[in-house]
């Protein structure tokens, strides 16, 4: 039998978290699930009565490998700076503590620098092989198209390369346990009969493209094209969103309200693109940025000599939009001499300049916001009330992010590309556990702070690796959730208690604080290989944390 021995996977254990009082399961940040193997069975059985045993083999494998590209990613985190078998050892042990597969390695030799690469192991407890027999009975092929597509993929994530795995005996077709033998896919004489099972199926993907197409031509036909800058599926979002497409067919003046934040200049530009002045200028002011002595001159212009350092006449806001839109952010700061003068352009539409006579037609769509309660600026005599019904004829109120919890992964997802192009850096993605943090998180500076959010994350993260909740908060964030892990004898065991019982033992044994954070740094630096990064992520603190408790250690001695 194999003479090589894997590593302790208690630093794997110790990464799985049963949320028992939230419903969820995490392996590090990535969400997981514990399933019925037989509903997997019943699955397997759908997809090869309905599509034919190649594209349920093709569906399968392709799921596998997606999984052990994952893990590998895992497998770099958890154990960098060990050898490369131990780390290698991740996958296997991973499967076998997801309870996929008993792996026995009889042969392993690899280089990731020089990409060669040749493996076998023996698989025991097969539950592909198990539940195939339980519903087709015993067969003349490898049935464990999952597996082999877990180890395929785990593999060429972690060398870097497409390293193919081919199941040589299967207990499916009567032998007494699977093996498996993986190496570059140029190695193999029929890698040809292979490959395409990890490739998107063809007929597929065209149902899919073809079923994209109707989606989206319905959508055109029924409410027009969403503008790019406009991200949501939310039932507030597409209210908000019905709103502004009805209006962008009339010269309607439109008022859009909402918290500060949610994006109520994107809409505005979303309703001048969807216009028929589409091709004249858009003008954004924000009227709580302009000084109240310069607001009238800014909005409708000035002539020379108007007052003292009008050295030349100038047009304003409104002739610079002529044609066009013009986007008023937070209206309900005008002083109440602008806002008479904002009235009789809206009733006639026309405006005369600072220090001039001339009274001049134009052709301006506005479009004004606010954040705040109108209704009561007007009862407290800051806001007029004839401005106020003039405006509120077609109001649009945006929701809050915090009511919008299904737009946030798409706009993570369009966020990432933006700052990945902006900052010349790409991540592999945000991770099960940020993702939902992010969910929960109350949103106060709405899409705005989801926005510095992300690009903060984006910064922080390593290149091609994942975000993580670490990368997210300037300051830690309680997520108040009770945690159990998986012990070595493959119990639960809860972490609060287990924290409880340490605590109590480091107090009996008379160990100082300061010496117990020096033990765990040097301990977490051992265990990374000298990596800070990982030492760290083993720690659950930050990088820069972990620097300030190094510097200051340094600084004490």
């Amino acid at each position: 039998m194999s003479t090589i021995q894997y590593p302790q996977d208690s630093d794997l254990r110790s990464l799985v978290r049963f949320c028992a009082e939230k419903g969820l399961i995490w392996l590090d940040e990535s969400r997981m699930i514990l399933m019925h193997a037989a509903a997997l069975a019943a699955l397997r059985r759908e997809l090869i009565e309905s599509l034919g045993i190649d594209q349920a083999r093709r569906i399968l494998t392709r799921m596998g490998y997606a999984s052990g590209a994952r893990d590998a990613e895992l497998a770099k985190k958890v154990r960098n700076g060990k050898c490369i078998k131990d780390a290698f050892a991740v996958g296997p042990q991973l499967h076998m503590l997801e309870g996929s597969v008993l792996v026995t390695p009889v042969s392993l030799e690899m280089d990731v620098k020089a990409g060669t690469f040749y493996g076998e192991f023996l698989w025991d407890n097969s539950y592909e092989a198990e539940i195939h027999i339980r519903e087709f009975g015993h067969t003349d092929h490898a049935v464990c198209w999952m597996q082999i597509g877990y180890a395929s993929g785990y593999t060429s994530a972690f060398m870097g390369r497409f390293i193919l795995f081919k199941e040589v005996d299967c207990a499916a077709t009567g032998s007494n346990q699977c093996r498996i033998v993986g190496k570059p896919v140029e190695e193999w004489p029929d890698a040809a009969e292979h490959t395409p099972y990890y490739e998107a199926d063809s007929i597929l993907s065209h149902m899919l493209e073809l079923r994209g197409q109707v989606d989206a031509l319905r959508a055109t036909l029924e409410h027009g094209q969403q503008p790019p800058n406009l991200i949501g599926s939310s039932a507030g979002f597409r209210h908000a969103y019905d709103l502004i497409n009805k209006a962008a067919t009339t010269q309607v003046s439109v008022l859009l309200l909402g918290e500060t934040g949610v994006g109520k200049e994107r809409f505005a530009r979303a309703l001048h693109d969807l216009s028929r002045r589409a091709a004249g200028p858009f003008v954004a002011v924000n009227c709580a940025a302009l000084p109240h002595d310069l607001i009238e001159s800014e909005l409708f212009g000035v002539e020379k000599g108007a007052f003292t350092g009008a050295h030349a006449s100038r047009a304003g806001k409104f002739e610079r939009a002529e044609g066009g839109t013009l986007f008023l952010d937070e209206v309900g700061e005008l002083p109440l001499a602008a806002q008479a003068k904002l009235l009789r352009v809206l009733q006639e539409g026309e405006i005369e300049r600072l220090g001039d006579e001339r009274v001049r037609k134009i052709n301006v769509r506005l479009v004004a916001a606010t954040n705040v309660d109108l209704q009561a600026a007007v009862k407290a005599g800051r806001f007029r009330s004839d401005l106020y019904y003039r405006l509120n004829v077609y109001p649009v109120r945006i929701p809050p992010l915090r009511d919008r919890i299904a737009d946030i992964q798409p706009m993570i997802e369009a966020m990432l590309q933006r700052f990945g192009a902006l900052h010349d850096k790409r991540v592999a993605g945000i991770t099960d556990k940020a993702l939902r943090a992010l969910r929960g998180y109350s949103w106060p500076g709405n899409i705005r702070e989801l926005e510095n959010i992300i690009e903060r994350g984006m910064i922080l993260t390593p290149q091609n690796e994942w975000i993580e909740i670490e990368h997210l908060f300037a300051e830690p964030q309680d997520f108040g959730v009770n945690q159990q892990f998986v012990d070595n004898s493959g119990g639960l065991a809860d972490a609060q208690c287990a924290t409880e019982d340490l605590c109590k033992r480091i107090v009996e044994a008379g160990v100082g604080l300061d010496d117990l954070e020096e033990a765990l740094i040097q301990h977490a630096v051992r265990e990374s290989g000298g990596n800070l990064s990982g030492a760290a992520r083993l720690l659950r603190i930050t990088r820069p944390q972990l620097n300030y408790r190094l510097k200051k250690k340094d600084t004490n001695n």
